[in-house]
């Protein structure tokens, strides 16, 4: 697994030892490569995904011999899990899919218990990679705009780019990595998320978590971890960082009972021409729902402490 993947991983097993027995869902799971190592683990997590037609990710779970057991796929728009059946929920590169982020977040906290605790890693659209093609600033521009397509082009012939071998030629490249973000990636300020998660949720950033995590991870420099516990340099590390790769945000519902979903979903939770709710990585989807707590994610609105695309991890939890 990636290092993202493995900081989700190690959150989960940190949040088992204060909760035991705890009901686990990874939502935008994928082929589910984090539900097999968390059950490896003993952990009690399941997965759900869209399986939306921008990645083979239904195929490959199928190959694990975990879909429709432990790996769930989502239709008409919601869960397929009954109202408060989880006390830790995750998503990994999943939230920059999904074209009605309030309807997906009111989903994740129907099904989360009360007190339960969501985990998110996502790019806003301050990051200035575009972390899902490998071509900076690309998500900024307007979308028919000429100029995107030209400068999209001419720094995959200066050898920029990701997944170059999906296209014939360098032209073909850019325009088919331009439709694929147009069709399946929904960038938001710091702001519109702060919005959104807190209707449903009290919620903190925690990027130092991650990058403490990720700097543990590589021997030679597991010293530099110790630079984040002065606060100038954990600051000043988490505002990078989220310019440079997502943000990380740790949520929680308040003890009241979590909303129950009223009525059949409406098209906020479908990708834009595509199936249903939920997704990951390259490839997912969904979004929102109505009041909640007023709380947090203060340091999203601060200017200066931008936000980040597509590197997952994370440690702690509290």
């Amino acid at each position: 697994m990636d290092v993202t993947n493995r900081f989700v991983l190690d959150f989960a097993r940190r949040f088992a030892l204060r909760h035991p027995a705890a009901a686990m869902l990874d939502f935008g799971c994928g082929s589910g490569a984090l539900v097999q190592a968390a059950r490896a683990a003993g952990l009690a997590m399941v997965g759900a995904d869209v399986f939306y037609s921008g990645a083979q990710d239904r195929v490959r779970a199928e190959q694990t011999g975990l879909l429709g057991s432990a790996i769930f796929e989502c239709r008409d728009g919601c869960l397929p899990f009954p109202a408060a059946s989880f006390d830790l929920v995750t998503d990994n590169q999943v939230l920059e899919h999904v074209p009605d982020l309030d309807a997906t977040l009111g989903e994740l906290h129907r099904v989360m218990k009360p007190g339960g605790t969501l985990l998110s890693l996502f790019p806003s659209r301050d990051v200035l990679r575009e972390g899902h093609i490998g071509i900076p600033l690309a998500h900024r521009f307007r979308k028919d705009s000429r100029a995107r397509f030209l400068y999209t082009w001419a720094l995959r012939s200066l050898g920029l780019g990701t997944w170059k071998d999906q296209a014939p030629t360098r032209r073909q490249w850019a325009a088919d990595k331009l439709r694929w973000i147009d069709t399946y990636t929904f960038y938001r300020s710091r702001r519109e998320i702060r919005r959104a998660f807190d209707v449903y949720f009290h919620s903190e950033l925690r990027e130092p978590d991650y990058i403490r995590y990720r700097l543990r991870d590589v021997a030679w420099r597991a010293p530099l971890a110790r630079l984040l516990d002065l606060p100038l340099a954990s600051a000043a590390a988490s505002a990078v960082f989220r310019k440079l790769a997502f943000l990380v945000i740790v949520s929680r519902t308040s003890g009241a009972d979590p909303l129950v979903c009223a009525g059949p979903p409406g098209p906020a939770l479908r990708l834009k021409n595509q199936v249903p709710c939920i997704g990951r990585k390259p490839d997912q989807g969904v979004r929102r729902g109505p009041g909640g707590p007023p709380h947090s994610l203060s340091g999203l609105g601060v200017r200066g402490l931008a936000r980040a695309a597509r590197a997952p991890g994370r440690e702690a939890a509290r």
